[in-house]
């Protein structure tokens, strides 16, 4: 039997669509053997030696503008018009020599820009009418990833949902399933083999990211944890930050048995597993890896745009909160180490609270366009 071909598309701005589009690949194989899956960061893949400029340009503009970003991210239509238009034109002329060679039977992009761009070439080629799904890797329906030539939309919750159809989508191309994230993020393995691999000992724990980028520069947060590092276990997950790595590692305040300070790494559902608080930016993939694993997450400096959005959600939700002063940061130390028991069953709540969120919807929803 012919395997049916998958194409996923992603784009590197932000870690989380990519790991979206491979969540998503792992999935796909773990339920069908018929299957074959490509992922592909599209405009690295197109033009490898321009996609790092435009790539450094963008992390510096959200890193130095955040407000730019908000604006053109309130700006929706007009943003979306240009950006198709002019990424079409100049930056993805090959996207229908990539489609037309890998002859998928279905497309599913997990990252707007790529989505833009084969709905385009749909809607200018009678031809090529291969089954298009968008993945809505937030928690809000802006407008850059609506169009006609979608065929389904797979959104992370009902609320999402409303805003599709509140633009006039029709119910039946939306499908619900959360954002995709690994397996491995819904399975719950021995925690202490984790602490053995990690060095970790078996005390309340902190797990403070810095968001796909490592983008986590707020040290009046970072010092306000450690103060706690006698009494409380601190791991700092810096990404792909490696001058904060090193800064931090010559810091005197962080040098401490009870405080860990590691790179990138893949093994975050492992780190989630042993851990009894999240600290970090609202991504959206970073929230739906911390919800699949019921850890109560506190929010720092969300970015305008899609982070309020997702911050918003997950505070509404009862499973996060914003870093607004300090004393959040106090109190919840003082809660883990004065009231464990609470914090630790009030997981377990979410956790089954969240069941309705299959690990493998996402999938199943693709594979119907199979069937």
């Amino acid at each position: 039997m012919q395997k049916k071909r998958i194409l996923i598309l992603s784009e590197g701005f932000g870690a989380g669509h990519t790991q979206a589009a491979y969540a998503l690949s792992s999935s796909l194989r773990q339920l069908s053997p018929n299957l074959q899956t490509k992922v592909l960061e599209l405009g690295n893949f197109l033009n490898p030696k321009m996609a790092p400029i435009i790539l450094s340009a963008y992390r510096k503009t959200v890193t130095t503008q955040p407000k730019l970003m908000g604006y053109v991210y309130r700006h929706q239509k007009s943003f979306n018009r240009l950006t198709t238009l002019a990424l079409h034109r100049i930056f993805y002329t090959h996207t229908k020599n990539v489609v037309m060679q890998l002859k998928p039977d279905v497309i599913v992009c997990t990252h707007f820009i790529p989505g833009a761009v084969v709905s385009r070439l749909k809607r200018v080629d009678p031809t090529l009418q291969v089954p298009l799904v968008t993945v809505i890797t937030d928690y809000d329906a802006h407008a850059s990833w609506i169009s006609p030539e979608v065929d389904r939309y797979l959104v992370s919750t009902p609320e999402v949902k409303s805003k599709l159809r509140m633009r006039n989508i029709p119910a039946a191309k939306i499908r619900v399933t959360g954002i995709p994230v690994h397996p491995n993020f819904w399975e719950h393995p021995g925690k202490q083999e984790i602490r053995e691999q990690f060095n970790l000992k078996d005390i309340p724990t902190v797990l403070v990211m810095g968001g796909g980028w490592g983008i986590m520069n707020d040290q009046v947060v970072n010092a306000c944890l450690a103060d706690w590092r006698d009494k409380i276990q601190i791991v700092f997950c810096l990404g792909n930050n490696d001058k904060l790595l090193r800064e931090m590692k010559e810091d005197p305040r962080y040098y401490h048995p009870n405080i860990s300070l590691i790179g990138f790494t893949r093994e975050i559902d492992k780190l989630m597993e042993v851990s009894d608080l999240l600290v970090t930016k609202p991504g959206g993939m970073t929230c739906s890896e911390g919800l699949a694993k019921g850890i109560p997450m506190l929010f720092y400096h969300p970015l305008p745009g899609q982070e309020e959005e997702n911050c918003r959600y997950f505070t509404a939700s009862g499973f996060g909160e914003p870093i607004e002063s300090l004393d959040v940061v106090v109190m919840w130390m003082e809660r883990l180490l004065n009231n464990y028991g609470d914090v630790q069953n009030k997981r377990k709540l979410h956790l089954e609270e969240i069941a309705r969120y299959h690990p493998l919807q996402s999938a199943q929803s693709i594979i119907e366009l199979l069937e």
